[in-house]
């Protein structure tokens, strides 16, 4: 967006930046417009407003690459809070942000030793690791973390995708069981433990897959991948050494959901005729079965 800056007061400012922090809005590139045109040099008259704007700045800095604002924002903090946890992780980001990483650690550890319980630190941390490529590090670091914080959905779904880059499917499936237990009813929860499932392999595991891709079918009949899933899965017991009744129902199915795939698939595509592109996907799904020796 473009401001009228001779035309915004101070005032005009410090309350477009309050709505934003109120509505949760970043507008980052906004913020270090207006702080630079407007509200830098006049900082001091927001009275204690002006804390949260220099976080708020900060951040907005971060976004955009702006190192030498975040800077001046964190020394203003620092200068009036020389002991505080929260101007500490401002810094340590600054310190990520410049790729000094080890110093980074060094200083989140500091903060975590003087408060365990302060979750924002520890994510950083893990994701230090993360980006210098030490998994098993971050991996160790973010199973201490869920022991704190054990109802943190989105440091269980890190985790699964942690388990899944080290080839640990169970432990993998282990993490989505546990953010389906705080969302029953989200089918994209069952869709990505089917697909857990299906790439561990074997009978007992291909059986579990297609329980989760019906289930997330049941909770949202519109899935598509979960009803390509469900056809690879009864497709391969199918093919398989099961019982008779067994794959003759597992054909039934495969067929149904091959068949409901390809409708819904005309229905909503903008291509006039696709039918061509219909027999190619079959044909490619069809070479995906996995038939048991």
């Amino acid at each position: 967006m473009t401001y009228n800056f001779k035309e915004m007061g101070w005032t005009d400012v410090r309350d477009q930046f309050r709505k934003w922090r109120e509505n949760n809005e970043r507008c980052s590139d906004d913020v270090i417009q207006l702080w630079e045109a407007v509200l830098e040099t006049r900082v001091q008259k927001t009275g204690n407003e002006r804390h949260l704007i220099l976080e708020q700045v900060i951040i907005a800095a971060f976004d955009t690459s702006r190192l030498d604002i975040a800077s001046k924002c964190i020394q203003l903090l620092s200068t009036e809070f020389p002991e505080s946890l929260r101007v500490m992780k401002f810094e340590a980001m600054r310190l990520e942000a410049m790729q000094m990483y080890d110093e980074a650690l060094e200083l989140l550890d500091e903060i975590i030793a003087k408060d365990e319980t302060n979750a924002a630190p520890r994510k950083r941390k893990i994701a230090i690791l993360k980006a210098k490529g030490k998994r098993v590090e971050a991996i160790k670091d973010l199973c201490d973390y869920l022991k704190i914080f054990m109802s943190d959905q989105e440091a269980w779904h890190e985790l699964c995708g942690l388990y899944l880059a080290e080839g640990e499917y169970s432990k993998a499936v282990f993490c989505m069981e546990e953010v389906l237990l705080h969302n029953p009813h989200s089918h994209l929860i069952h869709q990505r433990i089917a697909e857990i499932r299906y790439t561990m392999g074997g009978m007992e595991n291909i059986e579990i897959s297609r329980t989760y891709y019906s289930q997330a079918l049941k909770l949202n009949s519109n899935n598509l991948r979960a009803l390509y899933g469900l056809y690879l899965c009864c497709s391969y017991i199918a093919n398989s050494r099961a019982l008779g009744s067994k794959r003759k129902e597992a054909q039934k199915m495969a067929h149904w959901a091959l068949e409901t795939a390809a409708l819904r698939t005309t229905k909503s595509s903008k291509i006039n005729s696709n039918d061509k592109l219909i027999s190619s996907l079959e044909s490619t799904l069809a070479s995906l079965d996995i038939k048991s020796n």
